[in-house]
C-alpha cells in the first residue's frame, strides 16, 4: 500500500458506512469504539487497527480482502472478483440467470 492509499483509506471507510446508511454511532456500538473514533477514521486523524478493521469488513459485510482491494490499488483486481462473488451470493436464481445471459451478450 502506498501512502496514498492510506491517507485515502477513511473516506473510503466513510463512503462504505453511508452506502449501509449507518451512522457513526452504530458503526462505534458495533465495533466497541467510540463515535469519536469512527470520526477520527473518517477524517484520516487516525488509522483502524486490524481487528477493527476485520470487524468493520464484516460489518460492511465485505471480505477483508475486498476492504484492502478498495484502498491497495494493486489489489483491486483480486478484490473486484471478490465483490463480484458476494454480490453474485445475494441474488436470487432469477437474477443470476438473466446476470448469465447477459455476460454471454458481452462476449
Amino acid at each position: 500500500m502506498t501512502q496514498n492509499d492510506y491517507d485515502t483509506l477513511g473516506t473510503k471507510i466513510k463512503k462504505l458506512r453511508i452506502q449501509k446508511n449507518l451512522t457513526q454511532a452504530e458503526v462505534a456500538a458495533s465495533l466497541g469504539v467510540t463515535p469519536g473514533y469512527i470520526s477520527n477514521v473518517e477524517n484520516n486523524r487516525t488509522a483502524m487497527s486490524l481487528r477493527i478493521l476485520v470487524y468493520y469488513a464484516k460489518l460492511m459485510n465485505i471480505s477483508l480482502d475486498a476492504l484492502i482491494g478498495r484502498i491497495d490499488s494493486e489489489y483491486q483486481p483480486t478484490a473486484l472478483d471478490r465483490d463480484i462473488m458476494n454480490e453474485l451470493a445475494e441474488m436470487d436464481p432469477d437474477n443470476k440467470k438473466k446476470l448469465l445471459q447477459t455476460i454471454r451478450l458481452w462476449k
